[in-house]
């Protein structure tokens, strides 16, 4: 096996998905072929601005594309991709992070390695981008963000050390990075409301629900996210509000959710907020799966929360 850097672009006319499906020609079917059942990291080429290394993922396998002589499919392990909390710049202090993009007095090579769309990655140079875009103390960092500064006299805590991939598999690890990450992208809005609150100690209310669940082969990319109240979000994950094919329209199980919530909760324009970043937005797939798989379901026996609005 080997690890792998893929290119990817926002743009790209090919049929990539990051956290389901990556497309790409015969060229590099051998190193994809290596790479099954290994980690490989995403990068995308900015102009504007250094997008760089931003997620990771395993290659589950690899298959011809349908209907497209010559191309093929790597195919996301499900459960696997998390975008980074920072992404990465290919370059650090001057000097590509990769070596093979590295002439040999350090400076940055022009052309062909640099417009390779698949490079094999060797695992320091793998643990050194992820350290970088998924720091070892994010959960730390998470759970402090919105504490009071101290006096300064407490000493700096501890951070165990863990090793990567061990950190990539942990649940509680990509928990916090995709809370983070979604509620980033919605600016701790909640997408059905539209309401900013944050307690007392100014941390936001608003959470990260995922629209197809991972225990359903749900991703962790923030275009399987939504920002939502407490409320909202226990609404949408028991099937009595959900979105409409045209990503846009709040649909409402009208029969077990009363009128009055409904003028409570949910956007007087009755549309989805959407993320700033088009990159961001909820992928139609997910939102199918979520109204075909969980809205009008029936939650026998658990209590409603309308008595607390």
């Amino acid at each position: 096996m080997v690890k792998l850097v893929l290119l990817h672009k926002a743009d790209s006319i090919y049929e990539d998905e990051p956290d389901v499906v990556y497309d790409f020609p015969r060229t590099y079917l051998r190193a994809m072929q290596e790479a099954v059942g290994d980690w490989i990291v995403y990068y995308e080429p900015v102009k504007a601005g250094p997008r760089g290394y931003f997620a990771v993922a395993k290659i589950d396998s690899v298959i011809p594309k349908p209907g497209a002589e010559g191309r093929f499919l790597a195919l996301i392990t499900p459960g696997t991709y998390l975008p980074f909390d920072s992404d990465v710049p290919r370059m650090r202090g001057g000097r590509p992070l990769e070596r093979a993009l590295c002439e040999s007095d350090g400076s940055a090579k022009r052309g062909g390695a640099v417009q390779l769309a698949v490079r094999r990655l060797p695992e320091d140079e793998f643990a050194r981008i992820v350290d970088l875009g998924l720091p070892q103390d994010l959960e730390r960092l998470e759970a402090m963000r919105y504490e009071a500064e101290n006096s300064g006299l407490a000493e700096e805590p501890m951070t165990f050390e863990r090793p990567v991939l061990e950190r990539l598999t942990r649940r509680p690890y990509r928990d916090v990075a995709f809370r983070r990450k979604v509620r980033e992208a919605y600016d701790y809005r909640c997408a059905i409301s539209g309401l900013r609150l944050r307690n007392g100690g100014g941390r936001p209310e608003v959470q990260a629900a995922h629209i197809r669940p991972v225990d359903q082969k749900g991703s962790d990319s923030v275009r399987n996210g939504l920002a939502l109240s407490g409320t909202l979000h226990w609404m949408f994950d028991r099937g009595l509000i959900s979105i409409a094919e045209d990503c846009e329209t709040i649909l409402v199980s009208r029969n077990k959710v009363p009128a009055d919530v409904v003028d409570r909760l949910i956007r007087p324009d009755g549309k989805l907020l959407h993320p700033t970043d088009p990159r961001n937005r909820p992928h139609p797939e997910n939102l199918r799966w979520h109204r075909e798989n969980r809205f009008g379901q029936v939650m026998e026996g658990e209590p409603t929360l309308w008595d607390r609005l």
